[in-house]
């Protein structure tokens, strides 16, 4: 007989990776450096296609749920300061592709990408056409914050080229924003979604997420509700990562207030099913799409990718990522800025790249890499996914059949060769996508929990 939901939660809610790379950040090490990332962007092939990501290291409040690598300032000179550094290691990446490539997508994140004046973020575009060769129908997406804003950024984006607006959310209840420092009325976050729409930003993306203080079923039902007259296209909706030893600044939520594992688990199932009752489609375990968006045509098409900004339908050959902390993503491995803004400025300035760690991919590891994103992608593993990976690929399926053949809960299963999670195990999909993690464990690194 199998375990009650009340009995799995407890079972696999131990903290694991998001695995949004395989191996995770935490094995990064210092042994792949600017020497080792510019020898990588040299053998990128001259057709190869390009997703750039510029992570702007700053905000003008610190939520204090926030798990991003980001700096309080009420001034916009260390902003000012940071651009420069950005350009220079912008011009480092474009002399080592030397013209190779093609950018078929534009990320903006954070921090507070939105915080840029109207003319900063314009001069960041002709920067990037400048070092670049842009596609003209490249997707092109920031993350916001509604806070932020005024007509001119309103402006400078759609000129800019947005084709998808990301707007933070979290949560409409006043109590819990307050808690997490995030306050933002409905009415604003409304206004945002209409002047985008207003400028002919094709796709509007909410972030919400579970777990919070003081959170409750009736006010995330709430949210939901109120995200939903929105009208997104997509929606991701995470769990909180309470990280407090790596992020000092949530010892500020009080743990008390915290949904305890079980009621996580409820508010994740409610608020999906209130997310697909109301037409959008399940993608992954954290991500909903209309059916005609791009990332629902990708899922079903068998395309649906994952990288550091989770579920994507981005197939280009490369992740560029540029700024403090970015991490970028290329055939040979990984690779991670240097953190702290001052000496990844210092490093850029100088003109010699700014690359502090990553981590350069053996056969054994892009073959787990594969599976581990198949899994996550697809809820499925199958021969035919790893024949390329001869021998080794074989071998993983019998991974993948002995723990469906001693998979007592129901979680997953084993029929005509193909390695499924089932519907019961979908909201633990990370926890079993841990079992093919062979460096889980190695090291000293602590991990969110699993729903």
């Amino acid at each position: 007989m199998y375990s009650t939901p009340s009995e799995l939660v407890e079972r696999y809610s131990r903290p694991v990776p998001r695995y949004t790379s395989y191996p995770t950040a935490p094995h990064f090490h210092a042994g792949v450096d600017s020497a080792t990332y510019a020898s990588w962007l040299r053998h990128l092939p001259r057709e190869a296609t390009l997703s750039l990501y510029l992570h702007i290291p700053y905000c003008d409040r610190l939520c204090w749920f926030c798990g991003c690598h980001t700096k309080h300032t009420l001034r916009y000179e260390p902003v000012a300061d940071y651009l420069k550094a950005l350009y220079a290691e912008i011009d480092w990446v474009s002399q080592q592709l030397e013209g190779r490539g093609r950018v078929t997508a534009i990320h903006l994140g954070g921090g507070s990408p939105t915080l840029l004046t109207p003319e900063d973020l314009l001069a960041l575009k002709v920067k990037l056409g400048s070092a670049f060769t842009l596609s003209p129908n490249a997707e092109i997406s920031i993350e916001i914050d509604p806070n932020d804003l005024d007509e001119g950024r309103y402006d400078a984006m759609a000129a800019f080229g947005l084709t998808r607006a990301s707007i933070g959310v979290q949560d409409f209840d006043p109590r819990v924003q307050k808690a997490i420092n995030r306050q933002q009325s409905f009415g604003q976050t409304r206004a945002v979604v209409e002047a985008m729409r207003a400028r002919g930003v094709g796709s509007v993306n909410l972030d919400l997420i579970y777990g919070l203080p003081y959170q409750t079923m009736t006010g995330l039902g709430r949210t939901i509700s109120q995200a939903l007259d929105l009208a997104p296209d997509r929606v991701a909706l995470f769990g909180y990562a309470h990280v407090p030893w790596m992020k000092p600044h949530q010892k500020m939520i009080p743990e008390e207030a915290l949904p305890n594992q079980h009621a996580r688990y409820e508010q994740a199932v409610m608020a999906g099913q209130m997310l697909v009752e109301a037409g959008l489609e399940p993608i992954g375990f954290d991500h909903f799409a209309r059916p005609e968006d791009s990332l629902a045509v990708a899922a079903r098409l068998g395309r649906l990718r994952r990288n550091f900004q989770g579920y994507t339908d981005d197939a280009a050959d490369a992740l560029i990522g540029l700024g403090a902390s970015a991490i970028g993503q290329l055939p040979q491995g990984y690779v991670q800025n240097i953190t702290a803004t001052g000496e990844y400025s210092k490093a850029a300035l100088a003109g010699a790249g700014a690359t502090a760690k990553g981590f350069a991919l053996s056969a054994t590891d892009k073959l787990r890499a594969h599976a581990i994103a198949t899994l996550l992608c697809r809820f499925r593993l199958e021969a035919r996914d790893l024949a390329g990976f001869g021998a080794a690929g074989k071998a993983l399926m019998g991974e993948a059949a002995a723990i469906a053949l001693t998979d007592a809960d129901g979680l997953t299963e084993m029929r005509d060769g193909v390695f499924s999670v089932t519907e019961r195990g979908r909201p633990f999909v990370r926890a079993i996508a841990a079992r093919f993690d062979t460096y889980l464990g190695a090291g000293a690194a602590r991990h969110s929990a699993a729903v």
